[in-house]
């Protein structure tokens, strides 16, 4: 509900009285705040909020817009802002972090990490609020490329000391030499009292650095605990990879966020493979603890449980986005639980404080590889509930039908191509992957309703071709397609072969090579593992019929879910922000937005006025840029 202000006035007082205004800082009921990234510590992008409803959602119109200053030269922004105390904080496409005021859109500052230097342009998706307990140290944690900034939440200038300068080298304290290496934080990290917990981004070829997840001292920036993700000697997993590993080995990391469960003080960290991505004969074994959730106490970086997605990666099976924390039930009990979606449309559910599984969960035999020195993990697991939320099998009655010219070259193609399934390894001769490398589920993540537990979450629905050449050239033709650098120091340990290029499967006009929907939106009731429905998300106008459904479109970024009965998401090709239904899926509102909104929203009230705000840079699956945040209300 909205906290009226004669109340929040009395609610004031209360807590002064009782020296509880540090704790009331954290989100409660009648907190108007969208504090961190997922909402809440538990990331589930649920927001109790419910002046913007199923009625009246259609009256919604622009509040305020806000440009960034970059024009089309900014690149892409897949930033969900923050608000605390009615200001909005958020970064743009180059890199930059600022501070709005959140019911006008009017700037306060701005921080640019590259006056008087190089820019090196890194995605970047959202920044990092902390305060301390008496309220008078603010303060904004964002990364920029390699380095992680502390800035001063009210004026935006580096908060000293921290680090070096108001910055930490995040290439620095890996156990070995990273300094030429990529290492950037993509996704902002989370914080559990004064720590920061933060994942990385790394390579993802020959020579990556390692994954480790660490937690840094919120003033001064001092390393507090680091967790190997590629286990070291004496550690558990250790015997999952060829001996010394550790030394060389890179990856395991955590790129898309993480999630805390602050009652119990656990950290869930989902991570991806190892390096290089498509081949694994220089590091056999089942990888522990890559493509894992993982479960580790947030105070001192100790491992509780985990859970193994993908034994032995090798289709870049990354866990893409940070996992849920919600309330189950089950046979009349109510079960604390943790949600981890998938690239490959699975949904993971377990018991958060065991890691048991609430759903049973098969490991069935996957298809071998045929490719020179590689060792495909016989087994992988198949969840049996919820199904998943993306196909995962290509039949020729799958492919495209658009023309016959395209049916018959989508056919041909798939009689030459390797496709037993959802594992079908990476091959010489090409290999059908579907979902493809960017899922299924992505970085834009699911968003759970914490009073009815139902997940909603989007997922494209295309296939890629995983094609393998052999690396006896120095070359990054596909890895420099995502951006991801080769390290020179790698030709000692070089793999015998590489991915030939990122290739999603289309046709001959550029339309994916199976019939669509090509994206969708799904609601899925967690206490049950059933659907409750499932719809296209997006459009492509140009092949639109009259009377059949939309086609749906691939996509980036995810949902939010509200108070007032609405899933608000954007994610689309076709650049719309829209309002569904959250009972029947039902279309209630849309809007086309300056570019594509490849982030994932955000709402919150100032004033007992409730706002809706997404970022619309566009710039990916050749749409065109834009600088531009987009706030929405219901007119005065």
């Amino acid at each position: 509900m909205l906290l009226s202000r004669q109340n929040a006035i009395v609610l004031f007082a209360m807590c002064v009285v009782s020296a509880c205004v540090p704790t009331m800082l954290a989100r409660g009921p009648d907190n108007s705040d969208w504090r961190v990234t997922g909402n809440d510590p538990g990331n589930s992008r649920y927001a109790e909020l419910g002046q913007i409803d199923r009625q009246n959602v259609k009256r919604l119109a622009v509040a305020w817009t806000y440009h960034t200053g970059e024009g089309e030269q900014g690149g892409q922004i897949q930033a969900t802002p923050i608000i605390v105390n009615g200001v909005l904080y958020s970064t743009s496409g180059a890199g930059k972090a600022f501070a709005l005021r959140a019911a006008t859109g009017i700037e306060l500052w701005k921080f640019d990490p590259y006056e008087g230097r190089r820019p090196e342009r890194s995605v970047n998706r959202g920044v990092v609020y902390w305060q301390s307990d008496d309220g008078t140290d603010r303060r904004i944690f964002f990364s920029a490329a390699s380095r992680l900034y502390a800035l001063d939440a009210g004026t935006g200038a580096l908060k000293l000391p921290f680090g070096n300068r108001g910055w930490i080298d995040l290439r620095a304290g890996l156990g070995r030499d990273t300094s030429d290496l990529l290492v950037v934080a993509t996704s902002p990290g989370v914080i559990f009292r004064d720590l920061l917990i933060q994942g990385t981004r790394v390579s993802e070829s020959d020579g990556a650095a390692p994954g480790d997840i660490r937690a840094f001292d919120v003033r001064t920036g001092e390393v507090r605990w680091v967790f190997h993700t590629i286990p070291r000697p004496g550690e558990m997993g250790y015997d999952t990879w060829p001996n010394g590993a550790w030394q060389t080995a890179g990856g395991a990391n955590s790129w898309p966020g993480l999630t805390v469960d602050v009652a119990r003080g656990i950290v869930f960290v989902p991570t991806g493979s190892a390096a290089p991505d498509f081949y694994g004969g220089n590091r056999l074994g089942a990888n522990f603890f890559a493509n894992s959730l993982v479960a580790l106490d947030a105070s001192t970086g100790r491992h509780l449980w985990h859970f193994q997605t993908v034994h032995h990666d090798i289709l870049d099976r990354d866990l893409p986005a940070a996992p849920n924390l919600l309330t189950v039930s089950r046979n009349g009990q109510r079960i604390d639980a943790v949600a981890q979606i998938a690239k490959t449309g699975f949904v993971f559910l377990f018991d958060r404080a065991t890691g048991a599984s609430l759903f049973p969960i098969e490991e069935r035999v996957v298809p071998g590889s045929d490719v020179p020195g590689e060792e495909a993990w016989p087994r992988q697991p198949y969840p049996q509930k919820p199904l998943p939320f993306a196909r995962q099998q290509l039949t020729e009655a799958d492919l495209t039908d658009i023309s016959p010219d395209a049916n018959a070259a989508a056919v041909a193609r798939l009689r030459i191509l390797r496709n037993e399934g959802l594992y079908t390894p990476p091959s010489l001769r090409g290999s059908v992957v579907f979902p493809g490398f960017d899922g299924g589920g992505e970085w834009g993540g699911a968003a759970v309703d914490r009073e009815t537990g139902v997940m909603y979450v989007n997922g494209s629905d295309v296939p890629w071709i995983a094609a393998l050449v052999p690396n006896d050239v120095v070359t990054a033709q596909g890895s420099a397609q995502r951006g991801i650098a080769d390290s020179s120091r790698a030709s000692s340990r070089r793999s015998p072969f590489r991915l030939k290029e990122y290739e999603r499967w289309r046709d001959a006009n550029g339309y994916p090579a199976v019939k669509p929907p090509w994206g969708t939106l799904n609601a899925i009731d967690l206490n049950t593992g059933d659907y409750l429905w499932r719809i296209p998300l997006g459009d492509t106008p140009e092949l639109h019929k009259p009377g059949t459904p939309p086609t749906g479109t691939e996509q980036y970024g995810g949902p939010i879910v509200t108070a007032g009965g609405l899933v608000f998401i954007a994610a689309t090709k076709d650049e719309k922000f829209r309002a569904f239904d959250t009972r029947t899926g039902a279309l209630l509102w849309e809007v086309s937005l300056p570019a594509a909104g490849y982030a994932t929203p955000a709402t919150y009230s100032v004033d007992g006025r409730q706002y809706v705000v997404v970022a619309a840079g566009g710039g990916k699956l050749g749409t065109k840029v834009s600088d531009t945040y987009v706030a929405f209300a219901l007119p005065k």
